[in-house]
């Protein structure tokens, strides 16, 4: 029998070998001489496409062409000086790199202005200018060299010369800005040009505002009988029979599906047979002005700004005589579209100002589709429609015209518009299509007075 002592010797033993012990080793790799040269190699290689990427964005913004061609005459007399032992090209060599050592000093220091375009108005109409003034100040506390500051008015470019600027000194400009013709102008973003007066090296700062100019059509008024059939105004009833509506047309028998709420008590009780209310449908008058996008369908480019403008004109009017007004016309179709894409777009006419600012947007375009199919796909989309009015230009034939205005319902009024510029305003109807050829916009005006409606 063991003692004590050796048992619990025997206990010690045996939790030293189950207890779990964790052993840490720590290597270390040295790298050899080969190694080290490939990490160091790989680094200063990035370093070197970093900074030559630095430096071509640097040069491809800073020199101009002028200064491109200056540095190949450095290049060329320095290689002609040192293959052909030419004393000329050595000069040439000289003068040039004296040039650009000339020029450098004037990329030094940078511009801290504070500019702000202000444009008199956004919204102008084709033919009118737009008075701008660009307000540049010195937020520095040192002097501003001389510089140029370019702004982008649509495609072309407005220069606006600042001159030296003291700290805390301000200099105004004043602009004026072209709006010949329909559409919209992108006035921005601003830069300013820091350079050479030989204009070998150029620096450029850039300022992010953009406005916009609204360049709308020309309009002419038009008499507000125009705006709708005089049949079909403000609510009064049409020929159609519906179970509900405010104009009470006749009585007679309760049919299955009938509201409780038409039944006519006392002619029940004469005649013993239920007997409801029958009304005439009343609806307001609803304008559409569908203008034909086809350029094919236009002699120039000035008939189709004068369709624009009739367009517009019969919009704008509508609008402003309280009419709900749809203006219609082909949708963009996508150059390479695999399929035929039918669809019509339509501009917002909740007022005059976002008409005309849609209509300041319409291009032309050769891939438009047809006047026909057009009409048809309005009159799908908007069924219920008093009064139609079709812009297009001089080449569509009258049988086109017809065939685009049977489209619409016959209780519809429809006007096709052509537009000729030069020609002797006419006005004629072939069954129910009237037929209004003008001349001039100011020609609409007329047309519309003598009765093109009734």
């Amino acid at each position: 029998m063991k003692s004590e002592t050796e048992a619990g010797l025997s206990r010690t033993q045996a939790g030293t070998r189950t207890r779990a012990e964790t052993v840490t080793r720590y290597t270390s790799t040295r790298a050899g001489v080969v190694g080290s040269s490939v990490f160091w190699g790989r680094r200063a290689l990035r370093a070197v496409r970093r900074a030559s990427g630095a430096a071509g964005t640097w040069l491809s913004e800073t020199v101009t062409s002028a200064g491109w061609l200056l540095l190949a005459v450095l290049a060329a007399g320095v290689v002609g000086g040192l293959a052909l032992g030419w004393v000329e090209a050595w000069v040439v060599a000289a003068v040039a790199l004296l040039l650009l050592l000339f020029c450098v000093p004037f990329l030094f220091g940078g511009h801290d202005y504070r500019v702000h375009l202000v444009l008199d108005r956004d919204r102008v109409v084709a033919g009118t200018d737009v008075d701008a003034h660009l307000e540049i100040r010195n937020q520095s506390h040192r002097p501003a060299l001389p510089g140029i500051v370019d702004v982008p008015v649509g495609e072309g470019l407005v220069e606006a010369h600042v001159p030296l600027l003291l700290p805390g000194a301000e200099h105004r400009e004043n602009l004026v800005i072209g709006a010949h013709r329909r559409g919209v102008i992108t006035v921005g973003p601003m830069t300013i040009a820091r350079g050479d007066p030989i204009g070998i090296l150029r620096r450029e700062v850039a300022w992010p505002q953009v406005e916009q100019v609204f360049v709308h059509p020309v309009t002419v008024p038009i008499p507000s009988t125009s705006a709708g059939n005089i049949k079909d105004l403000e609510g009064s009833p049409t020929r159609d029979i519906v179970p509900a509506d405010l104009s009470f047309h006749a009585i007679r028998e309760y049919a299955p599906g009938d509201s409780q709420r038409h039944v006519h008590w006392k002619s029940t009780a004469k005649t013993g047979v239920l007997m409801v209310r029958q009304y005439e449908e009343t609806r307001r008058a609803r304008i559409a002005v569908v203008l034909d996008l086809r350029t094919e369908e236009f002699a120039d480019d000035d008939e189709f700004e004068m369709a624009v403008s009739a367009a517009a004109s019969l919009g704008v009017q509508g609008v402003r005589d309280g009419r709900d007004v749809l203006v219609s016309m082909s949708a963009d179709i996508p150059e390479l579209a695999r399929t035929t894409t039918l669809a019509i777009s339509t501009i917002p006419t909740l007022t005059p100002r976002t008409l005309l600012d849609g209509m300041s947007q319409v291009e032309g375009s050769e891939r438009a589709l047809h006047l026909e199919t057009v009409t048809s796909l309005t009159v799908q989309a908007h069924p219920e429609l008093s009064t139609a009015f079709v812009v297009t230009g001089s080449r569509p034939t009258l049988t086109r015209l017809r065939t685009a205005a049977l489209a619409f319902p016959v209780d519809v009024v429809t006007v096709a518009v052509r537009v000729e510029p030069g020609a002797e305003p006419t006005l004629r109807s072939t069954g129910d299509l009237t037929v209004m050829t003008i001349g001039a916009l100011h020609d609409l005006t007329h047309m519309i007075a003598r009765g093109a409606l009734s």
